[in-house]
């Protein structure tokens, strides 16, 4: 599992709406989040993946979209 980043912590802390739906994903998709913005190679793209997972948590999705998922977790799930 990835650690939640600072940068991703705080988009989440000051938007309540982002910070309840991430409290009700599994740690599975929080990690799926974390690792789409932590694989991000240029800062701007990590501030604009930071801001879509924020859009798109208030949108209700419970993935990031468009993305094929953690390339470092095994098929079974696990780290």
């Amino acid at each position: 599992m990835h650690k939640l980043p600072k940068d991703l912590r705080q988009a989440l802390l000051v938007n309540d709406v982002a910070r309840e739906r991430w409290c009700d994903i599994t740690p599975l998709a929080r990690n799926e989040f974390i690792c789409w913005v932590e694989d991000a190679k240029q800062d701007v793209t990590r501030a604009r993946r930071i801001r879509r997972t924020q859009e798109e948590l208030e949108d209700g999705l419970r993935r990031p979209c468009c993305w094929p998922g953690c390339a470092h977790r095994e098929r079974t799930g696990k780290p």
